[in-house]
């Protein structure tokens, strides 16, 4: 009698434990919806409604915030790699360490924001309510200090409360890209990029997209500047080849039209053949790292690369926290723009003191 009690507890608990999981993967299979392609999005604040004009110096900024959380001794759950001597790394924290880093963090970037004084701001992985940041609101913090800036937000992450890693759960997440601009925004859309549509990583990945802003210029074509940020874990790159057949094929629309385009962000690419592997590290070359040359985009198109980038590296490696000279360090953030726009960029040092990428900042002129 005994053991039988014994066998149907056993049976009880392994079938509630079944009923818990079942329950879970239904809430998140329920929770997920890709935001449909080509959906316009809100335009908020009240900037001078004037054309960007021939002959005028401007400047934008991309900036990948990291939610908040990878201060210099962050590192993140989903990072792995190997050490120069084989030994395998990964990364600790599911979210930020505390909410005191995540205001930190924000603070840090509205400070470096503010000194490179740019005409137009995107950036990418801004929290507007998440577990990962202790429902921090990234949006409105950033926009609250740019009081003479519109801007333009698109979702690009909004998950069911993921419980993974079970130490740690990165939880709920609503997050996205933002771009500011001190001259008025004509219109803003938001483009779906392909994403890996197997099971269960569907449920798990971002909601990879790019936000497209327009501004009218002074010869009636318009000024299209886009806010990318492609998809990161993703070795072979096989879904980054997806997604840059479809910027290509926009950005090849836009010319033809006469339009001057501005594409920037993070590519999750390093942005140059003579880029790949030049910084020093004790790591080993990382599993996914693609290359962007100049034949994977439009002739009519071309890759900035930043007077500094051979000195300065835009992103590091997020399996160790950031040690300059150990830590893997690569330039993925930057700028494409079209043949008519002339331009020259800079990679920003803050050595990672705010998120595990540096920002760049683009100096242009329509032609």
């Amino acid at each position: 009698m005994k053991a039988n009690r014994i066998v149907k507890a056993v049976l009880g608990l392994v079938i509630a434990v079944v009923v818990i999981v079942a329950a879970y993967v239904l809430y998140v299979v329920i929770q997920y919806d890709r935001i449909e392609d080509n959906t316009a999005l809100e335009i908020n604040g009240d900037a001078p409604d004037v054309s960007v004009a021939h002959g005028t110096e401007y400047t934008v900024l991309t900036y990948n915030i990291g939610f908040g959380a990878y201060l210099p001794s962050y590192s993140f759950f989903m990072d792995t790699g190997y050490m120069a001597d084989g030994t395998y790394v990964q990364g600790e924290y599911g979210k930020a360490v505390d909410e005191e880093s995540v205001l930190y963090s924000t603070n840090g970037v509205i400070e470096v924001l503010k000194e490179m004084d740019s005409d137009f701001m995107i950036l990418q992985e801004v929290d507007v309510d998440a577990s990962r940041s202790y429902h921090v609101n990234q949006l409105e913090m950033i926009v609250s200090s740019f009081p003479s800036y519109e801007y333009v937000y698109s979702s690009n992450f909004h998950s069911a409360y993921l419980l993974y890693p079970f130490n740690d759960p990165h939880g709920a997440t609503e997050a996205g890209l933002l771009t500011l601009s001190e001259i008025g925004i004509d219109s803003a859309v938001r483009r779906s990029y392909p994403v890996d549509d197997d099971f269960p990583t569907r449920f798990f990945d971002l909601d990879r997209c790019f936000s497209v802003q327009r501004f009218d210029t002074d010869n009636g074509k318009e000024l299209v500047l886009v806010n990318s940020h492609m998809s990161a874990y993703d070795e072979g790159g096989l879904i980054r080849e997806q997604q840059l057949d479809l910027l290509n094929e926009f950005m090849s629309e836009e010319y033809a039209k006469g339009n001057y385009v501005i594409v920037g962000g993070d590519f999750n690419h390093v942005l140059s053949e003579e880029l790949d592997d030049i910084f020093p590290s004790e790591q080993l070359y990382p599993t996914w790292i693609n290359v962007l040359s100049t034949d994977d985009i439009p002739s009519f198109m071309r890759i900035i690369i930043a007077d500094n980038a051979y000195e300065v590296p835009t992103c590091r490696d997020a399996e160790i926290p950031y040690e300059k000279g150990v830590t893997y360090t690569s330039v993925i953030d930057g700028f494409i723009v079209s043949d008519n726009v002339k331009a020259s960029a800079c990679n920003i040092d803050t050595d990672f003191a705010y998120s595990d990428h540096n920002p760049v900042k683009l100096t242009f002129e329509l032609l």
